[in-house]
């Protein structure tokens, strides 16, 4: 309320022709678009199997957050989110996913974590950070649900309280009212939200928006892609990809920003090396500017 909510900050300088879409697109779904990047299989597997050489462990799915850690570090218009049709600058730097309990067992219950990032972070921050939220998760008792899931349990015992609650919390929300930490438990409220269906065999989808919460972007991860191709010398050769489906929402900033944060990600992808190292500088939106205490490596 009155331009502060706990999980961002009002902007009142954005474009006028930008600030007008939310009027015409109240909602994430009515401003879905859908954007596809095929990551180079063979050339990110054998920088992994480098790095192990090395000791450093790091997975395609820590490479891609990493990625966008960094483009979002040069362009924090595309951390921004749209609520009750006015802008605002989120005030973390946070990615969601879901997980299975057990990691080789697909029936295993499905959990979701939550993690906040900070903009200088490089590749191997984002990997321990990752690793500790992962381990902690997989790592409590039934007792010890995460969250979100002793939450939706409670709220289905009772019929009609999950249908009172959720109104509760969108009307709250709408103007800021909703607690802090309360919102920071919950995965809708993230920068980005990203799910690996490569891990269970599927293909990459374009993941619709939540209309609850605040999420701008989702990344979707998809089985390997075999493609013939031609190389340098004019010969056919068969070529792996890492497919990637990418929706945002287009009202958050300009064409122009959106391409930019595009091309920077795609260049760390390509050269990951790049993310072995914190950015240069950081940019933040005017008067919103936040840290994440590093984790102490082993």
């Amino acid at each position: 309320m009155f331009g502060r909510r706990p999980d961002g900050r009002r902007l009142k300088d954005v474009d006028p022709i930008v600030q007008i879409t939310p009027y015409l697109m109240p909602m994430r779904c009515d401003a879905q678009v859908f954007l596809e990047h095929k990551l180079d299989y063979e050339m990110l597997s054998r920088y992994i199997a480098a790095k192990a050489g090395d000791g450093e462990k790091v997975t395609f799915m820590q490479i891609i957050i990493a990625a966008y850690v960094r483009g979002v570090s040069q362009h924090p218009e595309i951390n921004r989110f749209i609520k009750n049709k006015q802008y605002y600058s989120r005030n973390n730097l946070s990615v969601s996913f879901t997980l299975l309990k057990e990691s080789q067992n697909h029936d295993s219950p499905e959990s979701t974590v939550r993690i906040e990032f900070d903009p200088s972070d490089t590749l191997f921050d984002v990997r321990d950070r990752m690793i500790a939220a992962v381990e902690a998760n997989r790592g409590e008792s039934a007792d010890g649900d995460p969250f979100v899931n002793r939450l939706a349990s409670v709220l289905l015992v009772i019929p009609g309280l999950a249908s009172l609650i959720v109104a509760l919390v969108r009307l709250l929300d709408r103007y800021g009212l909703a607690p802090g930490a309360f919102i920071r438990e919950l995965p809708f409220y993230s920068s980005m939200f990203i799910t690996n269906n490569a891990s269970i065999g599927l293909h990459h989808v374009w993941h619709h928006i939540y209309n609850f919460g605040n999420v701008s972007a989702f990344f979707g991860m998809g089985s390997i892609m075999k493609e013939a191709t031609v190389d340098a010398g004019g010969k056919v050769r068969m070529k792996r990809w890492l497919p990637i489906g990418v929706t945002v929402d287009e009202r958050v900033t300009s064409g122009a920003h959106y391409a930019a944060f595009f091309a920077d990600v795609v260049r760390c992808l390509n050269h990951p090396e790049l993310l072995e190292v914190p950015p240069e500088t950081v940019r933040y939106d005017r008067g919103v500017e936040y840290h994440v205490p590093k984790l102490k490596r082993a």
